[in-house]
Parts: structure tokens; sequence; C-alpha cells
């Protein structure tokens, strides 16, 4: 896994106002988040999985971790952190953790909640370690811009996450499934598409998400493995908003299911150059002279 990168783009602020009444509406624990986090080699071996709580965060295995691992990327560390908490631990909580070399304290906050038992400070479960990875590659954004998703599947403890009919409406494209471990040694983050699929001429800023009919992969996206489409390898629950597993060359994993709203669907010819199109001679995104110039 990656160097982090944690740049957004600027929203007006009446959309961010109404960004922030509706996840009031829906539950301060449900999977409305945004993405932003970037992996560019940044790598989880080393870090203890004894449990995310306040003994955990001063171990001597996480210490050394934080402060040397992947050339001493504090400031990768430190934004994997942020992301990691917010997936594992529960809406109200925060995880706190003063460096002993730098004396720098941070403060991570709690989201999601999807693994309990390590946020309680006990060892992660396979399970957890799944959940925490698909949750994990959800928020990967190599562009490094932060765009409002939708979080939907169950935890590792097998617990529906949160969701209301306005999320659903307010963020009507179906976009993609996310799995794997990557707190294994050779672990993978996998991607495939949900049901829906990209035209020629369409894009979005989150190339790890929802791609073209038959496009396995973007040249943005060099952390994960494209499955194609999501249903030839994963169960979709009875309501059809998200997988409840997914298999893979032979290994069983806990995914989680991204929806995004139809407004961060790109379209070449608009007149705006957007991120996830290219300068070209063509009308198509990776090619969109009319948008982007030659």
């Amino acid at each position: 896994m990656i160097g982090v990168v944690a740049c957004g783009v600027e929203q007006p602020p009446d959309e961010m106002q109404v960004l922030v009444s509706e996840s009031q509406t829906f539950q301060e624990d449900n999977g409305l988040s945004l993405n932003g986090l970037s992996l560019n080699g940044l790598s989880l071996n080393g870090l203890s999985l004894n449990g995310l709580s306040l003994n955990g965060l001063n171990s001597e295995d996480f210490i050394t971790w934080f402060n040397s691992a992947d050339g001493g990327n504090l400031a990768g560390h430190e934004t994997l952190m942020k992301y990691m908490v917010r997936c594992a631990v529960p809406e109200g909580e925060v995880r706190v953790f003063v460096n002993p070399t730098t004396g720098v304290r941070y403060v991570w906050e709690g989201g999601m909640g999807l693994a309990p038992l390590w946020s309680g400070g006990t060892p992660a479960t396979l399970a957890e370690q799944q959940v925490i990875s698909a949750c994990l590659a959800a928020h990967v954004n190599n562009h490094g811009v932060h765009v409002p998703i939708s979080v939907l599947g169950k935890d590792s403890m097998g617990g529906i996450v949160p969701y209301s009919r306005v999320e659903l409406m307010t963020f009507a494209q179906r976009e993609a499934c996310f799995f794997g471990n990557v707190f294994v040694p050779g672990g993978t983050l996998f991607a495939g598409n949900h049901m829906d699929a990209l035209s020629p001429e369409q894009s979005t800023p989150r190339p790890c998400g929802l791609l073209g009919l038959g496009m396995m992969s973007n040249p943005a996206c060099t952390q994960m493995q494209r499955i194609g489409q999501c249903l030839d390898h994963c169960r979709l629950e009875p309501n059809g908003y998200f997988y409840s597993e997914c298999t893979y060359n032979g290994v069983t994993y806990r995914p989680l299911t991204t929806r995004i709203r139809p407004s961060d669907v790109n379209v070449c010819g608009d007149g705006v150059c957007q991120v996830g199109e290219s300068k070209g001679t063509g009308y198509t995104a990776d090619s969109c002279g009319i948008d982007c110039g030659s």
C-alpha cells in the first residue's frame, strides 16, 4: 500500500451544507463518508493487530511502525490511521496517540464502527481484517479528490450498515464492490462494477470505482485488481443494494458496496475538463478534446 495524499476539491458552501444536513438525517453511524485516501506504497506490514485501543496505540510495535515504516512516512501513516479509525471505531469515539518520538498528539475520530472487537482492544479477527480492508479500498482515490460516497454492507459481526431512503435517492448511482485483505503478507485489494457501467464519454473522479463495460483496470488505480462485474464473483443481498460475500481465487471475503451521486458522473462534451477526463482529439473521456483540448 502506497503514500497517502489527503487533498480535496473545495465544494460550494451550499452543497456542503446540504451534505451535512443529509448525513444527520441518515444516522450518525451510517456509511455516508468522503473518500480521498491514496495508497501509494504505504505498507501495513508491522502494524500491530493487537487492538485499536489506547494500549495498542502505545505499544512498541505500533510506535515503531508509525515512525519508521515506509521510510518514516509519518504523514501517510497519520492519514491511513484517520481512515482506519473512521472505518473501525463507532461514531462518537476517538483514538488518541501521542507520538513519543516527536511529541505530536493525534486525534482520530470513529465513524462506521465496522470492527467492534478490534476497536475494543482485542486482536483483529479475520472478518475484521477483511471488512476494514474493504473500507479502506472504498475510500481510495489516487486523484486525491474528496468525493461523497455511500458505503453499504455488513460489519464484521454481520450487522447491516445503517442506511435510509434519502441516502439511496441522493446516492442513486450504483458504483462498485470492494474486498480483500491488506493485513496479510501479499494481501490484495479487489474492485468491480456494481451492475452498472460507464459509457465511453463518461468518467468519474474515482478511478477505482465505476468503469466502462468490459474495462478491467484504470491507469490511475494501480493498487487494486479489477474483477469486472461484482455479480460474477459476489453474492447480492435480496434487497439488491449490496453484496454480502465475494469469492476470488478460492478465498471468500467480506465486501462493501458503494454508491455515488449522479452529479459525480462526468460527461465529455459538457464544456468542462473534469477529473477523470484527459486531453485528446476525440469525444471520449480518455480523449476529450472538446473539454480538455488536444
